[in-house]
């Protein structure tokens, strides 16, 4: 797929969004625990098409709004595969086929339990190859929001590619939002380092755990007028606490979740930032915007996977 042409109608519904991010397989199992270790464990198992960056786009197109654009690597072997997938959603993507590595996998092991807690085991396969040969300006012809999945930041050649995309962003003007993503790979990377890796994105989204391992502060409102004290807005996920939006180092709201019965909690995250960008395009507060996200976080919760329903 090339961008030509891509800005077009972006610019007549008044502004569109970019992610640029992970395109994933996710391997769904979902048991009930404890795991027999060395031997079997009864599952019920579904391949699905995931990945953060991915998942963020296809929530925020579901309202058929403004545009919305995925910029991901992925390899042969199921390119033509999430293409379709993505398409389905009304997703625009442009993906780049890695002549050498496969589609990252995620296998995720679900808790059939009451809060469907979930692990990964994750192999990035082509995501983390993306690079900056692999962006093109024209990808922000039309558009007013840059996303960027923070996984990206977890290899030296996307985060080439992340500085080259921020970098041509502002000089456009266009708002950029970032969830770090992983607290995991947060850890390996450093608080400090990933701190200097963003600077300049005007929205942070970070999950509980996250905010607190950035900051070091064990209270989530401390650890997010912290960091607010770093980004003009920090958006705090907490899952079944709703959400905390920060500015000029204190919190100022406070969202509550919407009710769910959770099924499988995978891309619960990824739904509220998708919800949540949709939002403020179409001119939301953040504070309304962020009970959209939350809307869209307990549908999530409730289905297998990290994606919406198939539009009817």
């Amino acid at each position: 797929m090339t961008t030509d042409g891509l800005g077009q109608a972006a610019a007549a519904r008044g502004g569109g969004l970019l992610v640029v991010g992970d395109v994933i397989t996710d391997v769904v199992a979902r048991y009930r625990g404890p795991l027999a270790t060395g031997t079997d464990t009864a599952a019920a198992i579904r391949t699905v098409p995931g990945g953060a960056g991915a998942n963020v786009a296809c929530w925020a197109a579901r309202g058929g709004g403004a545009e919305v654009r995925l910029l991901g690597r992925v390899g042969a072997d199921s390119a033509a595969w999430h293409e379709r997938e993505l398409a389905a959603c009304g997703v625009r993507p442009r993906l780049v086929v890695d002549p050498k590595a496969p589609t990252g996998t995620v296998i995720c092991l679900v808790d059939n339990g009451e809060a469907a807690e979930r692990t990964f085991l994750t192999d990035s396969g082509a995501t983390l190859r993306l690079e900056p040969g692999d962006w093109s300006d024209a990808l922000l012809d039309g558009v007013t929001r840059l996303h960027v999945s923070g996984y990206l930041l977890f290899s030296e050649p996307s985060r080439a590619l992340v500085a080259v995309a921020v970098e041509s962003a502002r000089a456009r003007g266009v708002q950029v939002s970032l969830d770090p993503a992983s607290a995991g790979f947060l850890r390996e990377v450093g608080a400090d380092r990933f701190l200097s890796l963003v600077e300049g994105v005007d929205v942070l989204l970070p999950s509980r755990d996250e905010a607190c391992l950035l900051t070091g502060l064990s209270d989530l409102a401390d650890a997010a007028g912290e960091l607010s004290r770093l980004f003009p807005l920090v958006v705090a996920k907490q899952g079944a606490e709703g959400a905390l939006l920060a500015r000029s180092g204190a919190v100022y709201a406070h969202v509550p979740a919407v009710a769910a019965t959770p099924r499988d909690t995978t891309g619960a995250g990824d739904a509220f930032t998708g919800a949540f960008l949709a939002s403020l395009l179409a001119g939301a507060t953040p504070e309304e915007a962020a009970a959209e996200g939350c809307r869209a976080g307990a549908l999530a919760v409730e289905r297998v996977g990290g994606r919406p329903p198939a539009p009817e």
